[in-house]
């Protein structure tokens, strides 16, 4: 009677671990779905960082893209360094370049000096025991903004007009007075610049500008 009785226990309890063992592979199912959700967002979170960094750093380096920077006004230097020439050309078409090398989508805000992309990944979390999760994708928004490095030191004045002397014959015409350098302080280093002869313009916007993430 005694073994009949052991052999019962154990019957009994065989449904107990039967259902422990499938709770826990049950628990194990959804916490692997949880992490791959996690890699999913964090590939999201990734994309959306280099996404937004890329379209500002486009808009920074087009800022004076066309820009004669001969005729500009003392003034109009100030906002140069200030930012107030920036704009979002190619911002938001590089964030979208970004986005699809790294197998996603974006939206993109260009409200120069800051440009905000949201990325949605073509990937989703794939099957999983957790119903609804299946074709759940990675979403992030990331924000970077154009921020000045420099300030003006000294900019060039443009010459008074002088009247025209009537011609004679000894007379020889001059040549036009050169355009003054131009001189920034950025992050108390001095930077020169020929207006004339300013080289890279994109090279020059990133001395002037700074481009980060931020929340």
């Amino acid at each position: 009677m005694t073994r009949h009785r052991s052999w019962g226990d154990r019957g009994q309890a065989f449904p107990i671990y039967a259902a422990a063992v499938v709770g826990l592979l049950f628990a194990a199912l959804a916490f692997f779905v949880v992490g791959q959700a996690g890699v999913t967002r964090s590939n999201a979170q990734g994309a959306a960082d280099a996404a937004a960094l890329a379209a500002a750093g486009e808009a920074r380096d087009n800022a004076f893209r066309g820009l004669d920077l001969i005729s500009l006004k003392p003034d109009d230097w100030e906002n140069l360094v200030d930012g107030d020439l920036l704009n979002g050309r190619g911002a938001c078409g590089k964030a979208h370049e970004l986005a699809a090398l790294n197998d996603a989508t974006a939206q993109c805000e260009a409200a120069i000096p800051a440009v905000t992309v949201t990325v949605t990944t073509n990937r989703t979390v794939g099957k999983s025991v957790v119903p609804g999760t299946e074709g759940m994708p990675g979403k992030a928004t990331a924000k970077a903004r154009i921020k000045p490095r420099c300030s003006l030191r000294s900019a060039p004045v443009p010459p008074l007009p002088t009247p025209n002397p009537s011609p004679t014959p000894s007379a020889t015409a001059s040549p036009p007075p050169e355009a003054g350098n131009v001189t920034f302080v950025c992050d108390g280093t001095s930077l020169t610049l020929d207006p004339a002869k300013p080289g890279s313009l994109a090279k020059l916007a990133r001395a002037l500008f700074t481009v980060r993430l931020v929340d």
